[in-house]
């Protein structure tokens, strides 16, 4: 694995990225923040503690990825979702690659009656997307590669690494093999 962003560099850009959504909503200002799941659950938990507002938290699921390296189907599970009517809303997510998953979540949102809906990413991949919307608030932009680590997976696999790195082609195969039952 190629390493994209170190530790020092992921925990930097965090804590660009609250600064940035400190700044916009201001500390007085309630926030309900809701984890895109499963691939944010590193950034958002280093996310929400960095915050200055008072916030509310939930998750949704969502993927588009299901056992590949290339974007499908979208799937939301949001039977975990917590009200959002009225609210002012941030969506976490890991990575803004097509767009699919943003833009669909962003008007359920809506659609839920939530006041606003922003969004944040820590990766914006640098690619054309599906969709005309684009996040608020991005950590980094990065090229079009696939990347795993920092809750990025390939086949539910190294989510764990405390790093950003990009698979290459031969450990995409290696993993799919070791992957089997």
């Amino acid at each position: 694995m190629r390493i994209l962003l170190d530790e020092t560099e992921l925990k930097e850009g965090v804590l660009r990225l609250a600064s940035e959504i400190d700044d916009f909503y201001g500390n007085k200002r309630h926030l309900t923040v809701i984890a895109v799941m499963t691939g944010s659950l590193v950034l958002f938990a280093d996310l929400i503690r960095r915050l200055s507002m008072p916030q509310r938290v939930g998750v949704v699921q969502a993927s588009s990825y299901r056992g590949g390296t290339k974007s499908g189907d979208l799937h939301v599970d949001s039977k975990m979702m917590i009200d959002v009517s009225g609210r002012d809303v941030l969506l976490v997510d890991d990575i803004f690659d097509t767009g699919k998953t943003l833009d669909r979540l962003q008007q359920m949102m809506l659609d839920s009656g939530a006041t606003t809906v922003k969004s944040a990413v820590l990766l914006h991949k640098n690619r054309e997307h599906s969709v005309a919307m684009r996040p608020d608030f991005v950590a980094f932009e990065i090229p079009d590669e696939f990347v795993v680590g920092y809750g990025l997976d390939y086949l539910d696999m190294y989510r764990n690494l405390p790093y950003l790195a990009v698979l290459e082609p031969d450990e995409i195969e290696a993993t799919a093999l070791e992957s089997q039952p």
